[in-house]
């Protein structure tokens, strides 16, 4: 939940960008003067970048405690420019961005998601990186422009996306729907899917001879990021909760029939005790946990989560822990149609605001230029650190070693392959900060390894998805986009572990405390 005063640093950020009219306009008047222009060759030249600091979320895999100091060695080696890490907590990133920009601690470069990226790009925090990326050499080699031309504002693009969104799809234990006489292939409905939650719920399907299951457990009711729905699909089905485009018109989508409906939806389903307790305040980490926890008594069969690798990831964790690793991908149900593809995360740049674009580019230089350089460091941010997360060396290691899950991998010299994984040496390292099933650029060393349930599991996702509503970017919206999700939060608390009627919360929670601020955003994107 994003803080209050990051909507104060947001109106600050404003006032800068107007004075400095987003560093543009300085630059031309600096240009008209006789100054040199900002961003030219010599201004380059005369740029000396001997450090970049980043800040990260959870999408770097290579954590402090999982080769993260190799990572960064090898990719200073690389490039030749220290690398700091800043790696905060990714269930409650915004706020930490929030809290980090408003104690003036700005970072150099950092990852963004798609809706952060639509509020902050208005702002002049964000450098305008267009000239940088249409010129960038890994042009040559993108397979696909639309990933970033989508990305531009008003023809200005402020942010680089090196990967596809991706997106989440409904995993299901197989194990469970064994032992409640489901086929996975018959839940075609909402009405089907309630049925599987309430089987799941009432007939003991871990075997433990308790009453201790729930149907499906989720990190939250509604997300703080878009696409925000996508953990609970199959409620909020033709419902988007959030400021979107209906054909050329922004609408407010969370005070709408369609969003009433999936609220008392998932009113019904919690109060009838098919939906885990804890949904309400759990973090992304704290549900995918519990749902692969080798103590499966409180468990629940259905989870939604990302498509890929997540598939092999989740199956090796329930495997890890001994449970029947078995998982079935459920096909979207009628009302839902497709699951939801995300917009693309991307990597930004802070722009100083000194009115000189040269230390600017020097980091889209060294850092977003060299992440799809085709070989050496964009390896680093596909697959780790040479030797740690993958080799090329002749080896032979085990896994699971002295069980029935044993399994030996022999490789020769020469041949890629990943390793095991530093955290858990009985399973397999899969990625680091960007899937290599998702790239806009492929390698061009020929390492490529996706396969078995990561392959399966994006052939599965891109079979049934459509793409998400685009992010609204407006003043308004920027400065109070939290304010408006306080008040989306406290109506679905109050409906859904509450109870209350949905007109009446809707009314005095949110149309009485932020109708007019959602009405004044509109009229901004709408242009009235």
């Amino acid at each position: 939940m994003k803080k209050k005063i990051v909507s104060l640093l947001l109106v600050a950020a404003m006032t800068v960008s107007m004075v400095a009219c987003g560093g543009k306009g300085q630059q031309a008047s600096n240009t008209e003067a006789g100054t040199e222009a900002a961003g030219t060759e010599a201004a380059q030249e005369e740029y000396k970048l001997d450090k970049i600091t980043c800040v990260v979320n959870g999408t770097l895999t290579a954590n402090v405690d999982c080769g993260q100091a190799e990572f960064e060695k090898q990719w200073e080696d690389a490039v030749g420019v220290d690398l700091v890490i800043k790696q905060l907590d990714h269930s409650s990133y915004n706020e930490q961005v929030g809290t980090l920009f408003v104690s003036g601690d700005y970072p150099d470069v950092m990852i963004m998601s798609a809706d952060m990226y639509a509020q902050y790009a208005p702002t002049g925090i964000l450098w305008d990186m267009t000239e940088a990326y249409e010129n960038a050499e890994f042009q040559s080699r993108v397979t696909s422009k639309t990933t970033n031309e989508s990305l531009k504002k008003d023809g200005r693009l402020y942010g680089f996306a090196p990967a596809y969104g991706n997106g989440c799809v409904t995993y299901v234990k197989t194990a469970w729907l064994e032992a409640c006489g489901i086929n996975a292939d018959d839940i075609k409905t909402y009405d089907d899917y309630i049925d599987m939650l309430t089987k799941f719920t009432t007939m003991d399907p871990d075997g433990n001879g308790k009453n201790d299951t729930f149907g499906v457990i989720a990190a939250g009711f509604l997300g703080n990021e878009a696409p925000f729905i996508n953990y609970l699909p199959e409620f909020w089905q033709d419902a988007y909760p959030a400021i979107y485009k209906e054909g050329d018109t922004w609408i407010d989508g969370f005070n709408t029939q369609a969003t009433k409906d999936a609220l008392v939806r998932l009113q019904e389903a919690y109060a009838a005790g098919l939906i885990d307790p804890t949904t309400l305040t759990n973090g992304t980490k704290d549900a995918r946990e519990k749902w692969f926890s080798n103590d499966q008594s409180g468990s629940s069969g259905v989870f939604t989560y990302w498509a890929g690798s997540w598939y092999q990831t989740l199956t090796d964790n329930l495997s890890k822990n001994d449970v029947d690793d078995r998982i079935t991908e459920l096909a979207p149900i009628a009302e839902v149609g497709a699951y939801l593809d995300r917009e693309a995360p991307v990597w930004v740049i802070i722009d100083d605001q000194d009115g000189d674009d040269s230390r600017e580019q020097a980091i889209f230089d060294a850092f977003i230029e060299t992440m799809l350089d085709g070989d050496t460091v964009q390896t680093l941010w596909v697959y780790g650190a040479e030797d740690v997360h993958w080799s090329t060396k002749a080896e032979e290691f085990t896994t699971n070693a002295g069980t029935e899950k044993e399994k030996t991998y022999t490789y020769e010299e020469g041949k890629f392959h990943l390793k095991q994984n530093p955290n858990d040496p009985n399973s397999l390292w899969k990625k680091n900060a960007i899937d290599p099933a998702l790239l806009i650029a492929p390698l061009t060393n020929g390492y490529f390894s996706v396969e078995g349930l990561a392959a399966e599991g994006n052939a599965f996702f891109l079979e049934n998805c459509k793409p998400a509503p685009e992010s609204p970017a407006s003043p308004t919206y920027t400065e109070n986009a939290g304010t408006i999700y306080d008040a989306k939060i406290a109506v679905v608390t109050e409906v859904v572990t509450k109870g209350a009627d949905v007109n009446k919360a809707m009314e005095e929670l949110y149309v009485n405390v932020v109708g007019s601020i959602v009405d004044q955003c509109l009229t901004e994107l709408n242009g009235n």
